[in-house]
């Protein structure tokens, strides 16, 4: 919360300066421009909360054979915003070595140091691109953390479940891997998309006095849910407590 208070403060100087540049020459861009972000808002929400659900059941011993459905979700967006902050603090370490390069007195050191320099800004395409690729790269790496097959495999099993026509133990494992690694994929690509997002915007349209952060922007989205979640919890705790009464 406070982090995304300190962002949403940022926000009307941000959207002050951005308007002020507003006139008859660029008025179709800012146009798209807002345009383009109602539509990444929406992605975000929904790569967010997007799931895949694997239905397990579970068989129950009684007078007769029952079968117990029930869905393990998984998180499109398994890894959050920490590929991204992973991603910024490698991408960076370029711009940091150029300097002491370009204070040294042996000439290819230097040649390297202006190469970093000149080619490892925010507004390079090397940049960029090497941005991209470490925010899926961390994404599978986090996600691969985070979510372990073999484990949950071995969890369903002990509790007497299976996934509809895959064999428990082994064969599972591989199911969830493989279900896994291809919905990690798209929120991957997204998640990349948002972190390059400001520099497709200025080379694009030429907007350059209001960028939006993939970082922020991920964070104003999910506190924001959370916070609907929350208070949505309490409305149906209270109304609980009121039938009960």
């Amino acid at each position: 919360m406070l982090i995304f208070a300190g962002i949403i403060s940022g926000l009307p100087a941000g959207a002050v300066q951005f308007f002020s540049t507003v006139n008859s020459e660029n008025l179709f861009n800012i146009i798209i421009f807002l345009v383009l972000s109602a539509l990444i808002i929406a992605g975000v929400v929904l790569v967010n909360e997007g799931t895949r659900n694997i239905e397990i059941e579970y068989g129950r011993r009684g007078t007769r054979s029952e079968k117990v459905a029930n869905y393990l979700p998984i998180k499109i967006n398994q890894a959050g915003v920490i590929p991204i902050i992973f991603a910024v603090s490698v991408v960076l370490i370029p711009s940091f070595v150029s300097g002491p390069l370009l204070a040294s007195t042996n000439s290819t050191l230097q040649n390297t140091g202006s190469f970093l320099a000149i080619n490892f800004t925010q507004q390079s395409i090397l940049y960029n691109v090497l941005y991209f690729l470490l925010v899926v790269g961390f994404t599978y790496f986090y996600t691969s953390v985070q979510f372990n097959p073999e484990k949950i495999a071995e969890d369903i099993k002990k509790r007497g479940g299976f996934v509809p026509g895959i064999r428990p133990g082994k064969a599972t494992t591989q199911y969830l891997g493989s279900v896994i690694a291809r919905i990690t994929l798209p929120g991957a690509l997204f998640l990349g998309g948002i972190a390059v997002l400001p520099f497709l915007i200025q080379s694009s349209l030429g907007l350059s006095s209001f960028a939006i952060g993939g970082t922020s922007l991920l964070i104003v989205v999910s506190v924001v849910l959370e916070t609907i979640r929350q208070v949505e919890s309490l409305m149906v705790t209270k109304n609980y407590y009121t039938f009960l009464e």
